[in-house]
């Protein structure tokens, strides 16, 4: 059964949907099934992917509310053991047409996906920047959390506001018997240049201690360009660093995964 990862951050502009794009490639190409949901209005996941969300016919939104199946609508991502739910600006419109059916609106994309969780190792979902509707269901529907954090002070100063949210949101789950674990906090978008930067690397490892990766996502040049391509930036720079980066990242969560299952 696959492992339900989201990625949030109510701050805008930490890495939200690079990290998703690249995460995700990088599994697929460790021979890992890998399922991406476009969770986000703005469907920055589905352009990077290069998706023309004009053509698209199904999308997360349609899914659900009902009007769409879940596995008919996984479009494949070519090349790869990646498959996208891709989505539009009208999944902004989801919490209002979610709540005038007599669906649980919390948990209705969680049941979505229990119809297509034993077909993917990992299937992950892009939050958009906000702790609305959107990303709380998006939590009610995951196993864990992960935690994109861009390394600069405000990036920082917004995390208590949302492990708030995911206590809040481990509390309800324990009830129905379901349970919501902190995957990891990402460091983003370090300049190794910046002593500043360094600070708050060593002010999130000594509060989160084990809970951060080791991995650390520096800036670079090949990750900003790739979605313009339509591609992630393993197949746009496979030799870059970012690259490097989110494959040692990929490896880390297969490990971790693979402890806990023993």
């Amino acid at each position: 059964m696959g492992k339900v990862i989201a990625i949030a951050n109510q701050k805008g502009g930490v890495g939200k949907t690079t990290t998703s794009v690249n995460l995700s490639a990088s599994l697929a190409a460790m021979n890992k099934k890998v399922l991406l949901i476009d969770y986000d209005p703005q469907a920055s996941t589905t352009t990077s992917l290069g998706i023309h969300r004009q053509s698209l016919k199904n999308t997360i939104e349609k899914v659900v509310i009902g009007d769409a199946n879940i596995k008919k609508s996984a479009v494949h991502v070519k090349d790869m053991s990646l498959d996208i739910i891709p989505t539009t600006i009208e999944l902004s419109h989801l919490g209002m047409k979610v709540r005038s059916t007599e669906l649980d609106e919390m948990y209705i994309l969680r049941q979505r996906i229990e119809d297509i969780k034993n077909d993917y190792d990992y299937i992950l979902i892009d939050c958009p920047p906000s702790l609305g509707f959107l990303t709380l269901s998006a939590l009610h529907a995951s196993d864990s959390v992960l935690v994109p954090v861009q390394c600069q002070y405000l990036a920082i100063d917004g995390l208590t506001q949302l492990l708030n949210t995911v206590h809040s949101v481990q509390k309800n789950l324990k009830v129905n018997h379901y349970q919501l674990s902190i995957e990891g906090v990402l460091i983003t978008m370090l300049d190794k240049r910046s002593k500043a930067g360094w600070q708050i690397v060593h002010e999130l490892k000594e509060y989160f201690q084990d809970g951060v990766f080791d991995t650390i996502i520096t800036t670079n040049v090949a990750v900003q360009n790739a979605p313009t391509y339509g591609i992630p930036v393993t197949k746009y720079a496979p030799k870059s660093v970012a690259s490097k980066l989110y494959k040692s990242l990929a490896k880390e969560i297969i490990k971790r995964n693979a402890t806990q299952k023993v």
